[in-house]
């Protein structure tokens, strides 16, 4: 007879230590990375006054913006209107139809991080088509406002200096005049980047370990399973198509947090809770347990650089095919 999940001694043994000891151990390293490459506000204030761009630099059109100069932003505003109405009429569905189990699911709390990033890229896009509007209004404001006076004035020897002493740390595209990201710009950077890696994952182990084995606790691939582990990847690679949004390594300890939240989130009701496990390798009454977690946690390099190689891929090709259009991190 197997043990309950409350019981102490499914507890304190050498498996669960072992896992925890995993766990916690990683969560310590994506802090520690998150610190040493996020920093503080004072660091980035410095930054921005020497006008210093790092690996976590990031500028506030960047979450609005689209990957070519042709594509008006109103596109990738009717697109994340569009995903998101997809996405969170299969979440709403799936809670009618199997309740509020669907919590316990690693799948389903993906799935709605994915909604989340769609809701704030739809608040960002609209901000957006606004400071782009008027952005071009100005440019041709001051077009036709030289052209009326015939004015030209040359740049001084010592503005070309300048000029050229700023080229060395701003491409064409990321100058100094580019408003830095404030708080909430940077929330929706790691909420995608987290969803990069998790839908991946999620994806990778239900079709990989899960789908091969399907008992009659599932009866069968239904449609509302199919959709929510094809859709969650499929809508966030056409977003990724559409944005000018970068990628940076680091932010994988974001990704490896939200996998950490849920592993603790599990054993806090399954230590108070006797209930089923929603994936068997996280039960830890198996011998095999600390080799399952070790397992899923590496897994999370190769599925977060997947999609980070998927986005070098991108800007490789577009940067090379489409060079005077292109706008995103070359």
């Amino acid at each position: 007879m197997a043990t309950a999940t409350t019981a102490p001694r499914y507890w304190w043994n050498w498996r669960f230590l072992t896992g925890a000891i995993f766990i916690l151990s990683s969560i310590v390293m994506a802090a520690v990375l998150i610190r040493k490459y996020e920093g503080c506000k004072k660091s980035r204030r410095e930054r921005r006054k020497n006008q210093r761009e790092t690996v976590g630099s990031l500028y506030e059109d960047e979450a609005w913006r689209t990957s070519f100069k042709v594509i008006h932003p109103a596109w990738l505003l009717a697109y994340r209107i569009a995903a998101f109405v997809v996405l969170l009429a299969l979440i709403i569905t799936n809670f009618i139809l199997d309740g509020a189990v669907i919590v316990f699911f690693y799948t389903q709390w993906t799935f709605c991080l994915v909604t989340i990033y769609f809701a704030i890229g739809i608040s960002l896009s609209i901000y957006g088509c606004y400071k782009y509007r008027n952005r071009v209004g100005d440019d041709a404001a001051d077009y036709v406002r030289d052209e009326e006076e015939g004015t030209y004035i040359a740049p001084t020897l010592g503005e070309n200096e300048d000029t050229f002493n700023t080229s060395k740390s701003f491409t064409d595209e990321e100058c100094p005049s580019r408003k830095a990201a404030g708080v909430y710009v940077y929330i929706f950077q790691v909420i995608y980047q987290m969803c990069g890696g998790a839908v991946v994952l999620t994806d990778v182990v239900f079709w990989s370990l899960l789908y091969p084995n399907l008992d009659s606790e599932y009866d069968e691939l239904d449609f509302i399973m199919a959709s929510m582990h094809s859709f969650n990847l499929g809508l966030l690679l056409g977003d990724t198509i559409l944005n000018g949004m970068r990628f940076p390594m680091f932010r994988i300890s974001y990704f490896v947090l939200w996998t950490g939240l849920f592993v603790i989130f599990q054993w806090i009701i399954h230590g108070c809770i006797d209930m089923w496990w929603p994936y068997p390798f996280l039960d830890l009454s198996s011998n095999y347990a600390p080799l399952w977690y070790l397992g899923v946690g590496v897994a999370h390099i190769p599925c977060y650089g997947a999609y980070a190689l998927i986005i070098r891929m991108k800007q490789f090709w577009f940067s090379r095919s489409f060079p005077k259009s292109f706008q995103g991190e070359r």
